[in-house]
């Protein structure tokens, strides 16, 4: 079974650039996007033709040209739930929630700081409520995939140039803080548990050639409960497939956990 996560920085635009020509040979079961910055009946026709065999869900941004989710998925899901029960975080369509079974994936497009800093203390709210949502469904024995643009970056080994950028949110200390804070509560980056050493990049700057360069960040990640590591086969960073200024990350699990 294979799970795509991207952030495609506007769907309409990589649709014109014919975006999305690897499904075919890629396959994917799920596609978890991010940024999608369209309402879905602004390009319902185009969607319908291109993902004829899937159940499309979406949740837009209510303004327009922003932000906003969608996942794809050839399996109906048992629910879906747009966002979370916080409301401070309605409206800007960052949470997709497709409960598998007894697997729930989050489809998440975690807040930019921005270069000023001025959502920085929004963003970290998202990530402490986010948390304490996931640590009651862990309670209550759920198994969780979190996949998405987590917009921050790790450790050093996840973004090229770390000492220029320890000032820059995406890579504060408060924020890197909070990506612990997962992993301590019960969670697992499935890429960097699998690829310790590994450098890849999931996100470049449009600026100065960056992506030939591969002057980048990860910031897009699978993030699995504790008791999800045994149905994983693999996990990959599409660094080829073009169309927006990240590229998909898919991981690829055994099938069986999501038909139980």
């Amino acid at each position: 079974m294979k799970i795509i996560t991207w952030n495609v920085n506007g769907l309409r635009a990589v649709l014109s650039k014919n975006g999305f020509d690897w499904v075919k040979s890629i396959k994917p079961d799920v596609i978890c996007l991010q940024e999608i910055k369209v309402k879905p009946n602004q390009i319902q026709i185009q969607m319908h033709n291109l993902f004829r065999e899937f159940c499309m869900y979406w949740n837009p941004a209510q303004r327009a040209g922003y932000s906003g989710v969608a996942t794809f998925s050839k399996m109906q899901p048992l629910y879906v739930q747009k966002g979370m029960e916080n409301h401070n975080f309605f409206g800007e369509g960052r949470i997709l929630i497709t409960k598998y079974s007894n697997v729930n994936l989050f489809n998440v497009y975690f807040p930019n700081g921005k270069r000023d800093h001025s959502r920085l203390k929004y963003k970290l709210q998202f990530y402490s409520s986010l948390l304490e949502y996931c640590k009651l469904l862990l309670s209550k024995g759920e198994k969780i995939i979190i996949c998405g643009d987590f917009n921050t970056a790790h450790n050093e080994i996840d973004l090229r140039n770390p000492k220029q950028n320890s000032r820059t949110s995406g890579f504060l200390p408060e924020e890197r803080l909070w990506l612990n804070k997962y992993l301590e509560h019960g969670f697992i980056d499935i890429f960097r548990e699998k690829y310790p050493e590994r450098v890849k990049y999931t996100w470049w700057t449009y600026r100065n050639n960056a992506r030939n360069r591969n002057i980048g960040w990860r910031l897009d990640m699978f993030y699995i409960s504790e008791d999800m590591i045994g149905y994983v086969e693999d996990v990959q960073i599409c660094e080829n497939i073009l169309g927006s200024d990240h590229c998909p990350v898919m991981l690829e699990l055994k099938s069986e956990e999501f038909y139980m």
